[in-house]
């Protein structure tokens, strides 16, 4: 090899050398090395100091976007009506629904290059169920699912359920705790005027064996953004159907509060400053897409199937557990976040805040010329800070007392909040106590409940699943799933093992009415 080679040219030859990456693989990194060579937009100084010293980050969404973070075509639409672009006529059967699913979701760009949104599953198959029995539709449900991870190995991928009880949706519940694949992830519409108890049952037993599915508040979901307009994608996002989301910039409230004097001086001068300046990222970035590189040009957009005016950038957050507990010392007191009344009251006061500013501050594309609230998850290279506004890991109550902690911070963020309680294997002796602890999360105001069981090989990062056994053996073997590395990363960086177990059981977990 020349050593005269740039740094880029030689990042690309490691990248094409590298012994555990397959070859569509190393496609998608040389791409991302491609896009990353690029000058990035004209941002202010301020901007750039702020991303400098950690405070924004942008999601290393590339430095030109030219395709939105998050994509949720109506695919009930493109069934009934076909595709000229694809050549498909409408579809007649389920057999034809399936295959076009199939088809259309290779021409679905999301920032994975993977689309993270297949549908709320059983809305947009039902209409061609007709008189085929249960069995045959198991086949080919679980033909179908299969497909999906062994073509689309992408942990971001996501599908929805629910909350009608129905075949399609009791079937994907049935495959895929058997299968216990990461991709799809799926989540579960939970609407009590809706959904029987049989039914939430049948969906927190399958998070007993596999960790899946999320729970969502569908009512809560449902008075944001209106019945049937959204979807669940990637890890816990919500986001309008028909849309999705242009951008999602994020702020780290660890390193915000580190710059305030005292929590009011977060409150109202550190916090409405980065603010503004997450706004302004925002907007330069989401401009470019909309303005320069002919995305809403796509048949997507041309054919019906995404609306431009449905996209919303997303403001994102994490690091709240830090934050209030640096605030809590600088006001002289040692209280600490998710055990103490005070230092979650302050949480919860800086969510409000948050939701104040982003409702009174316009984007240039957003969803009714608003950005949307998000708990962000969290990333692989994330050191020493806690995702959203979870109790960091090692340090979690029982779960019970952690729902009353963080349930105050739900009905803030529209565009997705997730705490991931990871309960004591025990729990597969007694999973009435799962569909308990999940029933009464979301009275109490959960937004999504999601639950990880300590003795599962398939298990949740952030939001997307991993296999431990993957994980094991990435460094010798590679993996052919996408998200591995990322969860091998995580593990290694972001303290995801150290998640503490606690046991629930039915005598101890009152449905909260």
């Amino acid at each position: 090899m020349s050593s005269n080679l740039s740094p880029l040219q030689q990042r690309f030859y490691e990248i094409i050398n590298n012994p555990t990456l397959s070859p569509k693989q190393k496609n998608q990194w040389l791409a991302l090395e491609a896009e990353a060579s690029l000058p990035y937009m004209d941002i202010s100084d301020d901007i750039e100091q702020a991303m400098k010293d950690g405070v924004i980050c942008d999601m290393f969404e590339g430095h030109a976007p030219f395709k939105p973070r998050y994509v949720l075509p109506d695919y009930a639409k493109f069934l009934s009506q076909g595709s000229e672009y694809l050549e498909l006529s409408p579809a007649e059967n389920l057999d034809d629904a399936l295959n076009m699913l199939n088809i259309i979701y290779h021409h679905v760009p999301s920032v994975t290059n993977i689309p993270v949104y297949v549908g709320q599953m059983d809305d947009v198959l039902m209409p061609y169920v007709g008189d085929l029995s249960d069995e045959e539709i198991y086949q080919k449900i679980k033909r179908f699912w299969i497909m999906l991870d062994r073509t689309l190995p992408d942990a971001f991928m996501h599908a929805n359920i629910g909350p009608a009880d129905n075949i399609i949706c009791r079937t994907i519940l049935r495959v895929d705790a058997e299968l216990k694949q990461i991709a799809p992830n799926l989540t579960f519409m939970y609407d009590p005027a809706v959904t029987s108890d049989d039914l939430l049952r049948q969906a927190t037993s399958n998070i007993v064996e596999c960790s899946k599915p999320h729970i969502a508040n569908y009512p809560m979901h449902a008075e944001a953004y209106g019945d049937k307009r959204f979807g669940i994608v990637s890890c816990y996002n919500s986001l309008p159907l028909a849309g999705g989301s242009n951008t999602l910039v994020r702020m780290n409230l660890k390193h915000a509060a580190e710059k305030a004097e005292s929590a009011e001086d977060f409150l109202n001068a550190v916090l409405p400053t980065y603010s503004k300046l997450m706004v302004e990222l925002m907007d330069v970035r989401s401009s470019f897409l909309h303005e320069s590189s002919n995305y809403f040009k796509h048949f997507l957009a041309t054919e019906g199937l995404i609306e431009e005016g449905r996209f919303a950038p997303m403001f994102g957050i994490y690091g709240m557990a830090e934050a209030v507990n640096i605030l809590m010392e600088k006001d002289g007191q040692s209280l600490k976040y998710g055990h103490d009344i005070a230092a979650n009251e302050l949480g919860h006061a800086i969510s409000a805040k948050l939701a104040e500013i982003v409702e009174a501050s316009p984007v240039k594309y957003g969803l009714n010329g608003k950005a949307v609230l998000h708990s962000q998850g969290g990333i692989s290279i994330d050191k020493d800070v806690t995702p959203g506004v979870r109790i960091p890991y090692g340090t979690e109550p029982d779960p019970v007392t952690y729902v009353h902690a963080t349930a105050g911070h739900h009905k803030y963020y529209t565009s997705g909040i997730s705490d991931i309680l990871t309960i004591d294997e025990t729990v597969k002796s007694n999973p009435e106590a799962m569909f308990n602890l999940c029933k009464g999360a979301i009275n109490m105001g959960y937004r999504e409940f999601t639950a990880n069981v300590a003795s599962n090989d398939l298990v949740r990062v952030t939001g997307y699943m991993i296999k431990l056994s993957d994980i094991a053996k990435y460094d010798d073997e590679g993996s052919r799933k996408n998200t591995t590395w990322l969860g091998a990363e995580a593990a290694c960086n972001t303290g995801i093992l150290d998640r503490a177990p606690r046991v629930v059981s039915f005598e101890t977990t009152p449905v909260y009415k």
